[in-house]
């Protein structure tokens, strides 16, 4: 399973020139090696781009990966990277055997990622960057024989603290050895000779003014005389005090003569700074902290709107229920092949259809499992361990869910086939050819409360029938460590409850 997911770290990857496909060949440059998979890097197809640059990278793999869709031993994919913003966004991903195309997957649902200090990221995101500022500066001095390129070493890897979802921590994935950096530099441009001598400009009206200023603070309008001063060779000529216009040309003079005038300003390369762009310019995907955290969600698209203003929005703090005779939820669900697919915020599931619940005399079809950790769900404010919602909708449109808490306790038959079928990578969907029963994820008691509420991510959509089951399932405490690696939080905080009627079974 941990092999499955090493092609993850193909959320790095680069895109070439539109228009342009992947191939095999190319001038590929080690970036870092692991015993089991590369990844590298090719310099000769990094381009510039509007805010910052395209590069093609991949992942070679040491064994063969058997995949519905063939089998491969590499992986490329095309990064946009925002070298303003230090952001990245995959754009597509290709797949080899050798030389040979497997096949070619266009990223549907693109987001922009931060690059994370220290992770494997950063590496190729300094790598693009710095050749984009290098094809800059070669651009402005066209003609001109070009400059040596110097390096910045970069620190080798080992596990890094901070390192992007779609990565997936390749150390982890290793066991925990130490991963090998090949290329252990990273070129970037030279700073620039100054072509141009800036003179400070000679303002004779300020300078007459400012002398007037000084006479005025040092009492001169009593009569005084002001003590002579002499000005100092290091002076900034801009700095005029206690002498008349007079003086003041001949300081500057003096100053000229002896100092020389500033020279311009060294630009400062990729390495000594990044210039961080105003949040209002970027494009923020909702997520589950920072930026696109949920406190945000409601700010990030006028279609989310419901997040912020809703009334009657999941998940809640279940309490004060009104205990009544709450009709049995009719399942529906058979043994059946699935889907798995990360879509970045949590582990999907898809079944065959034909697979649903009757509740209140209306029938849902079962569109879907996911997974949240912790469980998004509180009851008189207890917190579990994890939730599985099987999601369901009715011919009408009207959207059920049906909550199942877990606890740790005993390894969970169904979840660990779901694990053991990961995607290798984020946006993938992957056809198993396991079978599940969703019934074997409903505890044997199926008494649940009931309420109202919306959907728990964006838009947040209201109008959503909640059916949370009483009796919680459990799952295997390796079971919850292994998706806590892959999802460190997706739980959306409590909602307010809004005097919401809660009923439950008795």
């Amino acid at each position: 399973m941990l092999v499955m997911r090493v092609a993850c770290t193909v959320g790095l990857l680069a895109l070439a020139v539109a228009g342009q496909g992947a191939s095999a060949g190319g001038n590929w440059q080690g970036v870092l090696a692991g015993r089991s998979e590369t990844i590298e890097i090719d310099r000769t197809r990094i381009e510039p781009a509007s805010a910052g640059a395209t590069a093609w990278s991949r992942v070679r793999l040491e064994r063969p990966v058997n995949d519905p869709g063939g089998v491969y031993d590499a992986i490329h994919a095309q990064n946009l990277y925002d070298c303003a913003a230090r952001r990245f966004t995959t754009l597509r991903r290709v797949y080899f055997s050798g030389d040979s195309l497997v096949r070619e997957d266009v990223v549907a649902r693109r987001r922009a990622n931060a690059v994370a200090v220290g992770s494997i990221d950063e590496r190729l995101f300094n790598v693009a960057c710095a050749a984009r500022l290098a094809g800059t500066a070669a651009a402005q001095d066209a003609g001109s024989a070009p400059a040596a390129v110097e390096t910045a070493k970069v620190t080798p890897v080992e596990r890094p603290a901070a390192m992007h979802a779609d990565m997936r921590s390749l150390a982890a994935e290793t066991g925990g050895r130490r991963l090998t950096p090949v290329a252990d530099t990273v070129p970037v441009p030279p700073a620039d000779k100054p072509k141009l001598i800036v003179l400070p400009p000679i303002d004779k009206a300020a300078a007459a003014e400012a002398a007037a200023q000084a006479a005025a603070k040092a009492g001169l309008a009593g009569g005084a005389k002001p003590a002579a001063s002499k000005p100092a060779v290091a002076a900034a000529p801009a700095l005029l005090r206690d002498v008349d216009s007079a003086s003041a040309r001949r300081q500057r003079e003096l100053h000229y003569a002896t100092s020389g005038p500033r020279k311009a300003a060294r630009q400062k390369t990729a390495a000594e700074t990044v210039p961080v762009v105003p949040t209002a310019s970027r494009r923020i995907e909702w997520s589950y902290e920072g930026e696109g955290g949920p406190s945000h969600w409601a700010r990030l698209r006028g279609e989310y709107a419901a997040c912020g203003s809703g009334k009657r929005q999941s998940p809640i703090d279940i309490r004060d229920g009104i205990a009544v005779n709450l009709e049995s939820i009719k399942f529906d669900y058979r043994l059946a092949q699935f889907r798995i697919i990360d879509i970045g915020h949590t582990v999907q599931v898809r079944l065959a259809p034909g697979q649903g619940l009757t509740v209140m005399g209306k029938r849902y079809e079962l569109q879907q499992l996911q997974f949240h950790r912790p469980a998004e769900e509180r009851i008189n404010g207890r917190s579990y361990d994890m939730s599985a919602h099987l999601v369901h909708r009715s011919e009408d449109g009207q959207v059920a869910i049906v909550a199942v808490l877990l606890e740790k306790g005993a390894e969970h038959p169904l979840i660990q086939t779901l694990w053991n079928n990961l995607p290798l990578e984020q946006g993938v969907e992957f056809a198993s050819e396991d079978a599940i029963d969703a019934n074997s994820l409903l505890p044997e008691n199926r008494a649940y409360w009931t309420y109202m509420g919306s959907l728990t991510t964006p838009p947040c959509t209201e109008g959503v029938l909640w059916m949370v089951l009483k009796q919680p399932a459990q799952v295997g405490a390796e079971q919850v460590a292994i998706f806590s690696r892959v999802f460190r939080s997706n739980a959306r905080p409590v909602q307010a409850a809004n005097g919401r009627l809660i009923k439950e079974s008795r």
